[in-house]
């Protein structure tokens, strides 16, 4: 069992599918689906099962958001790639997906409120400006990912391409949080 209780939050996964796509083509004929090449050069094609959002773009490159896990992530990206071949697309039927990030939220148990400009002061790449945004902000090199960190002990993890980084970045961040002075008052 992991260390953190973690809630998937957002799973972004990229995929290219190396064909041209006709994006003009595509938005008149796909219910859904929203271009305004004047303002953004993709199709904006939303999808309800699983809920996921996907950028496509003319070079065949497909960005996906929104779902809170990879297997719905990839299950979202295949449903988007037999659309596109319903509408005569030659989509390949093998296509890599590529996980980009992970969000994924977790609390941790203190027994006070944590004094954010203390954990600033005494832990290095943090960054913290409460005038500016109200948690902080800490980088972990390996794995490569940030933390925001609030006051109430909930933290968000972002930029990783596993859950498996997430739990270890974690017991990385929870220690550098132990040397800093926090009190850990149950089991995160």
């Amino acid at each position: 069992m992991s260390e953190f209780d973690v809630k998937v939050e957002n799973v972004v996964v990229f995929v290219t599918l190396g064909t041209k796509i006709p994006l003009d083509v595509i938005s008149s004929k796909l219910e859904g689906a929203e271009y305004s090449p004047e303002s953004f050069p993709g199709v904006i094609y939303r999808i309800k099962e699983p809920r996921a959002a996907t950028l496509i773009f003319s070079s065949g490159k497909i960005v996906c958001t929104g779902t809170r896990s990879v297997d719905n992530a990839r299950e979202a990206v295949s449903i988007v790639a037999g659309d596109l071949k319903k509408l005569g697309i030659d989509v390949p039927k093998d296509f890599d997906v590529r996980v980009e990030n992970i969000v994924g939220s977790t609390q941790i148990a203190t027994n006070k409120k944590l004094s954010l400009d203390e954990i600033a002061f005494s832990i290095e790449n943090t960054e913290y400006e409460p005038e500016s945004f109200p948690g902080l902000v800490y980088r972990v090199k390996e794995p490569r990912v940030a933390f925001l960190l609030f006051g109430t002990g909930k933290i968000i993890c972002t930029g990783a391409r596993n859950m498996d980084d997430i739990q270890a970045a974690l017991v990385k961040f929870k220690d550098r949080l132990i040397e800093s002075g926090v009190d850990f008052g149950a089991a995160a």
